[in-house]
């Protein structure tokens, strides 16, 4: 693999994990919300990654291909059943005087956004460590 390619996959990299924290940062905005029927109110959101291929030796290739990224496949909801509170003083509350509230787990979105702050500056790290190795190899010619 060139280093080139390092840089390509490791952007991929921090583009889908900034995409995870803005979902997870939405999500837990959302975490609180209330709605007047179990089929409006808020449901996490969850994203799909999927490898990035891209051909090799041209267009006739077909089986050779190598992985050089991630790309988002989709978003998903989550499928969790919501909460219901019985709030008969609630402006948003249905005939029965019940509030629907959001599938989000708080604690989830929090590891979720642990783990995606992690990754991307993993691949910082990659994308550094990579610029040092070019830049040695640069020095290594003079």
């Amino acid at each position: 693999m060139s280093l080139m390619k390092v840089f390509d996959t490791a952007g991929s990299g921090m583009a889908a994990e900034s995409l995870r924290l803005n979902t997870v940062a939405s999500n837990l905005a959302n975490a609180n919300s209330v709605s007047s029927s179990p089929d409006t109110a808020y449901k996490a959101k969850e994203l799909l990654f999927a490898p990035l291929l891209q051909q090799q030796g041209g267009p006739a290739a077909t089986t050779d291909s190598t992985s050089v990224g991630v790309h988002m496949a989709g978003v998903t909801e989550n499928q969790q059943p919501v909460e219901s509170h019985y709030e008969p003083g609630n402006p948003m509350a249905d005939a029965n005087g019940f509030v629907y509230g959001s599938n989000v787990n708080p604690i989830d979105e929090l590891v979720n956004m642990i783990s995606a702050s992690r990754s991307y500056q993993n691949n910082v790290e990659v994308m550094n460590t990579t610029k040092q190795l070019m830049l040695k190899t640069i020095s290594l010619g003079s």
